[in-house]
């Protein structure tokens, strides 16, 4: 547990003794920041009272902490999963019309297209700010695509309604993307730690 590397695991340091975690919150300590910030969170739900000087500590670990590891808004994960929901009716759209994908160069072009969505949903979930800009722009141009998804409404119906649905939740992404503040603040954060 001593290399800034290596993950922490939350259940294992709660199987320590009170003892055993003061050693963790020592100011020489050596081990990891994470490790650390656990041990000051169990032995204060143990009852524990920081001194000002360990509060001061475990305040600028946590600080820290939200600087170097990947804090996502929550408006992030949604979008995400909006993007991914979006790329999995793309892909029930293409198999309810498989006899379209006649060749090779069709079969690729649906393949990158599928590509580009999920790459982009995976982007947003890592809370990668162009992504807003870059779906804004996917889906002023798939606007332009409104009459042909009408006539498709119109002649195979199933395929318009999941088109019409995937509108929907991209439409939706972007407004998430888009309410999430350009400076956050770290309670705006939704911290992925391993427990």
């Amino acid at each position: 547990m001593q290399s800034n590397g290596m993950s922490v695991n939350k259940n294992i340091l709660e199987k320590l003794s009170s003892e055993e975690l003061e050693k963790y919150i020592q100011s020489d300590s050596r081990f990891v920041s994470m490790a650390v910030i656990y041990a000051f969170e169990i032995l204060q739900s143990r009852g524990r009272t920081l001194t000002p000087e360990e509060q001061e500590r475990y305040n600028a670990l946590i600080a820290e902490n939200q600087v170097h590891s990947p804090s996502i808004h929550p408006n992030h994960i949604k979008a995400a999963n909006l993007i991914y929901l979006s790329g999995a009716f793309g892909i029930g759209s293409m198999i309810w019309t498989f006899e379209k994908f006649d060749s090779g160069l069709s079969i690729f072009i649906a393949i990158v297209v599928l590509g580009i969505i999920f790459g982009l949903g995976y982007a947003i979930s890592k809370g990668a700010e162009w992504t807003k800009y870059v779906l804004l722009i996917l889906l002023i141009m798939g606007a332009f695509g409104i009459p042909a998804m009408l006539y498709e409404l119109k002649y195979n119906t199933v395929v318009g309604i999941i088109n019409l649905i995937q509108i929907f939740l991209q439409l939706w992404a972007v407004i998430l993307v888009f309410q999430i503040p350009s400076k956050l603040s770290p309670s705006d954060f939704t911290t992925k730690i391993q427990q």
